[in-house]
């Protein structure tokens, strides 16, 4: 063993206990040819930026397909962090994704994961930053299960399922809950396209939730670009909808519950 190599800290992320066992042994065997240590382990990808936020390390190791948070929208996230991990995915994807994993420089391992190609991963780790965000939105699975906004030095994580509306204002998008509002550093166009099935314009400073829609009143303001709002179901916020958006709005919701 060399005293000199620097010892390489390392997060296991993978929803199966075999695979993350499977992955300490092969990491324990190679220690004495790449000093190594294991700070932590996690089942899925909100697990693993949990446990990002209590330490840093050098690498995650980071299964794919994982319930709650893929391995994918984890990447998302964790690029945003002050000191990122180096990130290694570790994958049984078909052959299309591997290409587009090698056409992006973003570095795999496939199951089962060999001793001699995880050391060669972990060697060329060195400073490699994290993949670029657009990168890793080509290859998402789907659409995020939950936001990023930075709040005084941390990474807050917002539930998709708990956004009411978004409201774009100047400069920023907020993300509104029953509780609180969240700013975000994404565009309303951006948040539109991505997430279409769950959200619909109202206008064009706003996205509701299709489902948190439970009826319509005229705006007393009959000089108004919006001569109708939405009423939203337990919160008093009353949105308004463009006449450019009523009818678009109007008939998809009308649809949705027919």
């Amino acid at each position: 063993m060399n005293d000199a190599s620097p010892l390489l800290t390392l997060l296991i992320v993978d929803d199966e206990a075999p695979a993350r066992l499977r992955l300490r042994e092969l990491l324990a065997d190679l220690a004495g040819e790449l000093p190594n240590q294991v700070l932590a382990e996690a089942a899925d990808g909100l697990a693993a930026l949990a446990a990002l936020s209590q330490q840093r390390v050098d690498v995650a190791l980071v299964d794919i397909r994982m319930p709650t948070m893929d391995g994918i929208e984890f990447a998302r996230h964790s690029s945003q962090l002050a000191d990122p991990p180096a990130i290694i995915f570790v994958t049984a994807f078909d052959a299309y994704a591997i290409q587009a994993f090698e056409l992006n420089a973003i570095d795999y391992l496939l199951k089962p994961v060999r001793a001699p190609r995880l050391l060669a991963a972990l060697r060329k780790v060195g400073g490699r930053r994290p993949p670029a965000p657009d990168v890793l939105a080509s290859l998402s699975l789907g659409a995020r299960r939950h936001l990023a906004c930075h709040e005084r030095g941390r990474l807050l994580l917002i539930p998709l399922g708990d956004i009411i509306y978004f409201r774009a204002d100047l400069k920023y998008v907020a993300a509104c809950t029953r509780e609180r509002e969240y700013l975000l550093d994404e565009s309303l166009n951006h948040l539109e396209d991505e997430f279409r099935e769950r959200f619909i314009r109202l206008h064009r400073s706003v996205l509701a939730a299709k489902e948190a829609i439970c009826g319509f009143q005229r705006n007393a303001l009959d000089d108004s670009d919006a001569q109708w709002q939405a009423i939203l179901r337990d919160i008093p916020e009353r949105l308004p909808i463009s006449r450019r958006q009523w009818p678009v709005v109007r008939s998809l919701l009308r649809a949705a519950r027919a």
